[in-house]
């Protein structure tokens, strides 16, 4: 969806592999469509020594400063918890609609919607895309994934803002380039803008999640193998719901789990502490065992925050602890996850 968009992102004050995950995932997949950063925290600044990747993107202070780039959109570029927009953020937005560009937003909150904003954007002649708004006619789960003839791989996790969407992309990309038909599945706001394709799961009513993944692994169904972005964790008090609305409407046949080794509490929740790699696999295992004989073929560590050496170190102790292939997909490549995948088409 970002193709002829020169996008300008907006992360102000947030910019960071973590505070601001929707930017940085644009800057690494979507590079070519970004003409600035707005964020004046970091003015000149390059954004590839703040969050690793968008090398050579300047950094702007304002939008009037960014219109020199030419943009034709505004991108939000964090998803916080609760999906609400900062306050002092309303100012960029109305003044990028003031510069005839269009909106790009993954909140929750639906800006089209917004008495003031919705309104300023007619007047303009612009469009607000509000991504995380579900299409109409989602129906209920009927378990009909386990049906069909697509081999289904999901990815969970021990937490949110884990990588679960990042692996899911990269290994797609793999097993593209090794001949394989593979699709990525975006099940939220940052995959359907890179991808172009898919459903917000967390925005969509509980009771129909199940429904909404069948709904687009039945319109795949074609492809040899798809491979499905998972939420949340299903020991977050938050958004377990939503995981388990995944896995049991993907009907997965194989599971990657994603891991940061050195997290040792949800980030969101201190107290509740992070569980060993084999009681997280079990688990994973055992919620699905009912709907379908799921099993995790794979573990993608998330190594950031750690050194070559430590990171390869906690690949090794992963894989010594559950047996299974282990890689961090971005410092040492998906080729290991995609051959235990490749290993059940």
């Amino acid at each position: 969806m970002l193709e002829n968009r020169r996008v300008l992102l907006l992360t102000d004050g947030h910019l960071g592999v973590f505070t601001s995950k929707t930017a940085t995932c644009i800057l690494r997949y979507r590079p070519q469509d970004v003409v600035a950063v707005l964020d004046r925290s970091h003015v000149g600044r390059d954004p590839a020594d703040i969050v690793g990747v968008g090398r050579g993107i300047p950094i702007v202070g304002s939008v009037a400063e960014a219109m020199r780039y030419q943009p034709r959109s505004l991108l939000i570029g964090i998803a916080p918890a609760g999906g609400g927009l900062p306050d002092d953020w309303r100012q960029f937005i109305r003044a990028a609609i003031e510069h005839g560009l269009d909106i790009i937003s993954g909140l929750h909150l639906m800006l089209a919607d917004d008495p003031q904003l919705g309104p300023l954007a007619r007047r303009h002649g612009v469009t607000i895309h509000d991504v995380r708004r579900p299409p109409d006619g989602i129906p209920l789960g009927a378990n009909i994934a386990r049906t069909l003839p697509c081999k289904r791989i999901l990815t969970v996790g021990a937490d949110c803002a884990i990588g679960k969407m990042l692996v899911a992309v990269e290994l797609a990309e793999a097993l593209i380039r090794r001949g394989r038909d593979a699709r990525f599945i975006a099940t939220g706001q940052t995959g359907i803008m890179i991808s172009g394709y898919g459903i917000a799961i967390d925005r969509v009513i509980s009771d129909f999640v199940p429904g909404a993944v069948e709904l687009m692994l039945v319109e795949n169904q074609h492809r040899e193998a798809l491979i499905i972005e998972g939420q949340g964790c299903l020991i977050e008090p938050a958004y377990s719901g939503v995981t388990l609305g995944l896995m049991h409407g993907s009907a997965p046949h194989g599971m990657i789990f994603c891991h940061q080794p050195s997290r040792k509490h949800l980030r969101h929740h201190p107290e509740v502490p992070i569980l060993p790699l084999r009681e997280f696999i079990e688990l994973s295992e055992r919620v699905m065992a009912p709907l379908f004989p799921s099993r995790v073929v794979g573990i993608a560590l998330n190594c950031v925050d750690l050194s070559d050496a430590a990171a390869r170190d906690a690949v090794a102790r992963a894989e010594a602890e559950t047996g299974l292939p282990a890689t961090d997909v971005i410092r040492f490549g998906p080729d290991r996850l995609a051959e235990a995948v490749e290993a059940i088409l």
